[in-house]
């Protein structure tokens, strides 16, 4: 006998409620079973492909500083999660932060995945700071055309070093490039000689001396000559692999947006351009307030330009006369100083900008000149604001020289017109002179143009009234 449901014979098609439950059930039971499905596929399939051989190749290009750091901090990490054979950085930097270089260093040093420095392109550098970059990679190579060293350290503040100090960081610096040729079997006296006298070699140069292993044309010819050579992870007691690079694919790391950012704004001469239109900002916004953008724009810049400082090695001197320069500036706007405020601005900010980042520790010639705002940029940015900073300058004076030595007060009962507005004080036109003037109607705003009439006098400072 047939089984029923509420009547209706099994064989039949089922209407109704009873229809619509059942075909639920058989939907919800497919999609379990589909998606049971994906994830047995994935689970065998997702080691696969992530065990498949690929060179993650990453590039630095500029000054060494935090943001560099951790973006080849997260192509090791990456590298190591993903299961790449071997990680390349390509590298062109003319030196950079002390602190940044160890944390990379160190990065490079533990791991797990087999490193490669390749100093390119043609041209390119591994200056100061680079130089201990590539001496911490499993393998060192450079293109034809390039070159390595200078290393010694130089100051981060634009102190003079003393004797001693200078003798403690050099042997510091000496010591850890020491460490890490003896690590990758590179040929220590040639490498504590970038240190401790600025040497710099070629690309044959650095091979020859066993500062570096190879001298590669381009990217695939590094990956040719990189297939059967062998190397240590983490050593000294790490384990020993054989690169194989054959049939390798190469998967390219880029920065992201925010690293990118970070990065353009981590330049010498983008800090000092935000420096200089954060501060006319500010003070086109004290000249003239309530307008508002000019003033949001000034700080807005300013912060980015504090970002951009933080990421560079940077002489505070001259990070202070700039400052310095735009207080000058913000107390021309009150100060009756007859324009001498302005010209200690504008001084202020010529050396700030020369100084900024000007080192006088004894070190590299490389090192010093790796982190500098271009004279290309300076030089017109100084003369700009200089010239249009001695105009402003000298209206300044004129206005308050005045056609007379010693101004007539206008007499109670004068007619004068409001030259900016009364809120309740401000400034009004009587007698050819501009005067301070308060209203005497509390909470009346007086707008320009207006005509009052002057009903007190105290000292240069005017009480007025509607007409």
């Amino acid at each position: 006998m047939s089984p029923k449901i509420d009547g209706v014979n099994s064989n039949d098609k089922l209407y109704g409620m009873d229809g619509i439950f059942v075909t639920q059930i058989r939907i919800k039971r497919l999609l379990v079973l589909f998606f049971s499905i994906i994830c047995i596929v994935a689970g065998l399939t997702g080691p696969a492909l992530a065990q498949q051989g690929h060179v993650l190749v990453l590039e630095i290009d500029g000054i060494v500083h935090p943001i560099s750091e951790g973006f080849i901090k997260r192509g090791v990490e990456k590298a190591t999660g993903d299961g790449a054979e071997l990680i390349i950085i390509e590298l062109d930097t003319p030196g950079g932060l002390l602190s940044s270089t160890r944390d990379i260093t160190q990065h490079l040093l533990e791991a797990e995945v087999p490193s490669v420095v390749y100093v390119s392109p043609r041209g390119a550098q591994a200056g100061s700071a680079g130089t201990f970059i590539a001496s911490a990679a499993n393998f060192s190579a450079m293109a034809p055309g390039t070159n390595i060293g200078a290393a010694s350290p130089v100051s981060g503040t634009g102190e003079e070093l003393t004797d001693t100090q200078k003798a403690k960081v050099f042997n510091d610096a000496a010591a850890e490039m020491r460490s890490i040729a003896t690590l990758r079997g590179r040929n220590t006296e040639k490498l504590e000689a970038t240190v401790l006298q600025s040497l710099s070699y070629t690309a044959s140069e650095a091979l020859e001396e066993n500062v570096i292993d190879l001298l590669a044309s381009d990217l695939d010819d590094l990956i040719v000559k990189l297939d059967g050579l062998q190397t240590i992870v983490k050593p000294p007691d790490g384990a020993k692999v054989t690169i194989e690079t054959a049939g390798l694919s190469i998967n390219r790391l880029n920065m992201s947006l925010v690293e990118k950012f970070l990065n353009f704004l981590a330049d010498p001469n983008i800090s000092f351009l935000l420096l200089t239109l954060g501060g006319i900002g500010v003070i086109a916004e004290l000249y003239n307030p309530g307008n508002i953008y000019p003033g949001v724009t000034g700080v807005i810049l300013l912060i980015l330009a504090w970002v951009s400082l933080g990421n560079l090695p940077v002489n505070w001197a001259g990070a202070v006369l700039i400052a310095f320069a735009i207080a000058l500036g913000t107390l021309e706007v009150y100060v009756a100083g007859f324009g001498v405020l302005g010209v200690g601005a504008i001084i202020s900010f010529c050396i700030g900008g020369l100084l900024l980042f000007f080192h006088t520790g004894t070190g590299s010639p490389m090192s010093q000149l790796s982190v500098s705002v271009s004279l290309w940029v300076l030089i017109p940015v100084v003369s700009t604001v200089g010239l249009i900073g001695g105009i402003l300058s000298w209206f300044a004076y004129k206005s308050r020289d005045g056609e007379h030595d010693t101004p007539v007060v206008p007499p109670t009962g004068e007619i004068a017109t409001v030259a900016t507005d009364l809120n309740p004080k401000g400034t009004v036109h009587a007698r050819n002179e501009l005067w301070t003037a308060i209203s005497d109607e509390e909470g009346d705003l007086i707008s320009s143009g207006v005509r009052v009439k002057v009903v007190k006098v105290d000292g240069i400072v005017l009480t007025v009234s509607r007409l």
